[in-house]
């Protein structure tokens, strides 16, 4: 059975693409199969026994030839083997054949393609004839435009000048089309083709709106959604990235003025802290500690608190504005009454219930094995993502080990940096990777549910993916958010894993900077290697592979290219394999852009840069590089839009969390207005340190080297609020820890409930469907039902004269009831996207 081969793009020319060997049926589509290659006298056979008849007919004349000689004997397993080649490829044959006889009965006219310059390939040609395209229009109740309508309005002058410059810059996006040529433009792929690749798949036009309209004729409503989506999400970026900058360049501005950074980084601030890992490490100045507070006041400032607020809305207003353009799309586009079929069964489906009802088996057996499968497999995807995060833990553990007891002074002086930077950039390579086998996986999960239809299938499929990629991105950002520096213990009581790794702790100005290199890398990473260089490098290197295996050098290569015809062109071009991998990258985008832009406010910018870069290169793949994809209809994203819906919800608790426990934010304020002596930031560094007794460190936990600074230490800081060792309950939890904690609880608690509260306040105050278009439905509505009172005022006019006429005289039909079928024709028309529509209706 041949599967479908997608058709392909064109290039501008003279003619008007591909036709059948008479040169005026247009090849609408085309489909490829594999030929077999007769090595050998191979049995002719039929679905219907004709296999018994020929090879009686061969045995009887090898004896009449040959009644002396004896056969030869053949092996019995391969004359076995050469029998189920032979039925299953007459089983093909005959689906084949099956297959063309119903496109045939559909009205399809076919033509053969088998000499052509592809070994084992052949094309099958599909023309689509007028009254076949009609009648499918009618099914699926399209409505053509009759007739375009202009309105010109005019405007002040300012209003004029700044419309006729918008058109000058968007000119070559709405190229000027003679009236008569406007149709061939629409309806012609190579003239569309080759606008897309001069206007859209250009990296040059990175600052022009797409045209979505001639995106939509070409490829279709499914992906045209895909492409204004990602137009909409890109321009809502602009101002996220500009207010991320922003707030960015205020925490440079008052990095001199913060006081906590300043205390840590003066010299006259003597304080000895403990050290940072049993025996190895030894003591330390808080000072050294300069630079990491300073880097940590660039996104750790009061301003991240106003930017999360902001993102909370930014995400509430990306939804509405997305539903205002889908809507305003949905109307241009006709799809305002469109509904989504459920869709015919998948094959895997067919022959899981025929396989079910042939042996009469109950079903539920099999699916409790496969719900079984999935039941086992789920904690052990937990286990993968947790392993390979504790993985990371005991990297920085033991090497942040090493390099304290290494004797580069460099090695020693770089620790903190050396050790962020390289389990970044191992987390980064491990989500790369584990990214693959998450999507594997996700697939033979699905494929062992055996949905019924496609669109379960993908809805199902693109859950499963989402989750495990989710846990896999994010869960080592979330560790460093909310786990790490949580369960450390305190000197002398440090709590220990695997034997003597002692858990990791966050440096004193906490772990927010850590934070935001992980996501920084992991966002910069993903982007540039898995979305963009994996995007444009594979096919590059599979077009190379190509070259080496052929024997041809690059001008005989071009000289046989230049023979191929445009299908076979296509037939090496790539498969297209689906929006879920596009849409897949850019929700864990949006993830990251919103669920930790308290930590990293310059995600907007990174993922406004990545997108303008983005659009242009889907473009290109789109256009180039994969086989022109299947036109189909939908009136809106599907269930991405639910995952962007509950990801803005989620980014609001996690931001809140972000802001209360990662950062030093609560911790400030309740220093500042409760044990402040002066309302100032002035010794906030000393009340958040604690102390601790050397003499009560744990046996063989000291440090070799105590005598590291020069001095004898007696008492070292470590941050923390517990009671000093001199109190009656020594290293219990302060007051000032339990006062803390309520206020940050408070805080999330306050914050979450305001910031959705003017989330939904946006939601309602901005409605889904744009004045204009709820107007303009209304008004055809008003079109409708005006129609059809006057079909029922002809009714009655037809009803009363009738009952005039003399029950002698015969009934003649009306003059202006002149079609066949006794019908009434009344009609209007409606105007809709510039366009006026011609709408009739049909009485009996």
């Amino acid at each position: 059975m041949p599967s479908p081969h997608d058709l392909p793009t064109y290039e501008a020319g003279p003619k008007q693409g591909p036709t059948f060997q008479d040169g005026q049926r247009r090849v609408d589509y085309v489909l490829t199969y594999h030929i077999q290659k007769p090595q050998s006298f191979r049995r002719k056979t039929s679905h219907f026994g004709d296999y018994r008849i020929l090879r009686s007919l061969r045995r009887s004349l090898s004896m009449m030839r040959g009644r002396d000689t004896p056969p030869p004997k053949e092996d019995p397993e391969v004359a076995a083997h050469k029998h189920r080649l032979d039925y299953h490829e007459d089983d093909k044959r005959f689906r084949q054949t099956e297959f063309e006889d119903n496109l045939r009965e559909m009205g399809l006219e076919l033509e053969k393609d088998e000499g052509n310059k592809i070994p084992g390939i052949g094309f099958l040609k599909i023309h689509a004839p007028w009254n076949v395209l009609c009648r499918e229009a009618e099914f699926m109740k399209l409505k053509m435009p009759t007739k375009k309508v202009y309105e010109v309005k005019q405007g002040s002058d300012v209003v004029e000048r700044i419309n006729l410059f918008i058109r000058k810059a968007t000119a070559p996006l709405h190229p000027k089309v003679e009236p008569n040529r406007a149709q061939n433009m629409l309806f012609y792929p190579l003239l569309s083709c080759q606008i897309l690749y001069d206007e859209w798949a250009s990296y040059s036009v990175f600052y022009k709106y797409q045209p979505i309209g001639l995106i939509r004729k070409y490829f279709g409503e499914k992906i045209g959604l895909y492409f204004a989506w990602l137009g909409v999400y890109t321009q809502m970026l602009i101002p996220a990235a500009i207010v991320g900058a922003i707030v960015f360049l205020y925490g440079c501005a008052t990095v001199d003025n913060d006081i906590p950074s300043m205390e840590i980084c003066d010299p006259r601030n003597n304080i000895t802290m403990c050290p940072l890992c049993d025996r190895a490490c030894s003591y330390w100045k808080l000072k050294t500690a300069c630079g990491t507070a300073r880097a940590s006041h660039l996104f750790d400032n009061p301003a991240t608190v106003f930017f999360s607020i902001f993102m909370a809305l930014w995400a509430a207003m990306f939804m509405e504005h997305w539903k205002r353009r889908q809507m305003r799309l949905n109307y241009i586009w006709d799809l305002t009454g469109f509904e989504e079929e459920e869709g015919h069964h998948r094959a895997e489906y067919e022959i899981q219930v025929m396989q079910k009802t042939l042996k009469k088996q109950d079903m539920s057996p099999k699916v409790t094995h496969e719900l079984e499968v999935c039941v086992l497999l789920s904690p052990l995807q937990v286990g993968v993502t947790f392993a390979v995060v504790f993985g990371v833990i005991l990297y920085r553990i033991s090497i942040k080990a090493a390099l304290h007891m290494s004797s580069n002074p460099t090695a020693r002086t770089n620790i903190r940096a050396t050790v962020k930077g390289t389990a970044a950039v191992i987390n980064l390579v491990i989500i790369i990777i584990m990214d693959e086998v998450y999507g594997a996986l996700a697939r033979w999960l699905t494929l062992l549910e055996v949905p019924k239809t496609d669109k379960s299938f993908e809805e199902r499929l693109i859950i499963k993916t989402f989750v495990l990629k989710f846990a896999n991105a994010f869960s080592p950002i979330v560790y460093l958010a909310f786990f790490r520096g949580r369960m450390v213990g305190r000197p002398g009581d440090y709590v220990y894993v695997i034997g003597s790794y002692r858990m990791e702790e966050c440096a004193h100005a906490g772990c927010l900077m850590e934070l935001c290199i992980q996501l920084c890398i992991t966002m910069l990473g993903k982007q540039l290697i898995q979305n963009n260089l994996f995007e444009i490098g594979i096919p590059k290197i599979k077009k190379l592979i190509r070259r080496r295996k052929s024997d041809m050098d690059s001008q005989q290569q071009e000289d046989y290219n230049m023979t191929l015809q445009r299908h076979e062109k296509d037939h090496f071009l790539g498969p297209f394999v689906g929006l879920s991998p596009e849409y897949m990258e850019m929700i864990i985008q949006f993830g990251m852009v919103t669920l930790f832009v308290a930590s990293f406010p310059l995600a907007p910018l990174f993922a406004l840069l990545n997108n303008i870069i983005e659009i242009r290169l889907d473009a290109k793949k789109f256009v180039t590089e994969v086989r022109r994809p299947i036109a189909a209809r939908a009136k809106d994203i599907g269930i991405w839009y639910n995952l962007l819906r509950g990801l803005s919800k989620v980014a609001v608790i996690v931001n809140a969390f972000v802001i209360s426990f990662t950062s030093d934010f609560i911790p400030r304020l309740v220093y500042q207005y409760m044990y402040s002596p002066d309302g100032s930031m002035h010794g906030f560094v000393n009340h958040t340190l604690s102390y601790f007794n050397v003499s009560d460190f744990q046996p063989g936990t000291a440090p070799l080297q105590p005598m590291h600074l020069g001095y004898e230490v007696q008492i070292c800081r470590y941050k923390d609020y517990r009671e000093t060792p001199w109190s009656n309950t020594p290293y219990d939890l302060s007051k000032e820890f339990w006062a803390i904690l309520a206020c940050r609880l408070a805080f999330v608690v306050v914050f979450q409930n305001v910031v959705m509260l003017m989330s939904d306040f946006v939601d309602w105050l901005i409605p889904d469907i744009p004045k204009d278009i709820s107007l303009q439905i209304h008004k055809e509505k008003v079109l409708m039902v005006e129609l059809f009172m006057k079909e029922e005022e002809g009714k009655k006019l037809l009803r009363d004269s009738h009952a005039n006429q003399s029950p002698l005289q015969p009934r003649s039909r009306p003059a202006s009831h002149t079609p066949s079928n006794s019908s009434m024709i009344m009609s209007t028309t409606i105007s809709r996207g510039g366009r006026r529509y011609f709408v009739s209706s049909f009485c009996i």
